[in-house]
């Protein structure tokens, strides 16, 4: 299945010491060549103005009332990215792209 911008997917992360890995889910924002920049989803609350928390989580496949974590980005080999849970809704993906466009910026 072709990995795609939108889609959430179960990501196999692995820990900046390389000594082990933990599958979580993530929102695939990009794709760069064979890397995905992804975006870590969370069942915390939003604890931050760059923290989305999804309306429609049942649809794109989650377990759980998540919240996608726009500050919280990693960059994948593609190969990582194990299962296919679904795609973002219109509506989530409207306020995804809000947040990014207001809050997610250099600090410099």
């Amino acid at each position: 299945m072709p990995i795609r911008a939108g889609d959430f997917w179960v990501a196999d992360i692995p820990y900046t010491d390389s000594s082990t890995s933990k599958k979580r889910p993530v929102l695939v924002l990009w794709i760069d060549g064979l890397d995905a920049i992804v975006a870590a989803v969370t069942t915390a609350a939003p604890r931050t103005p760059t923290d989305v928390a999804l309306v429609e989580w049942v649809a794109a496949g989650l377990r759980k009332p998540s919240t996608v974590r726009l500050s919280r980005l990693d960059c994948l080999e593609q190969s990582l990215l194990l299962h296919h849970l679904g795609v973002v809704s219109s509506a989530d993906g409207q306020q995804l792209k809000r947040v990014w466009l207001t809050s997610v910026q250099p600090q410099f």
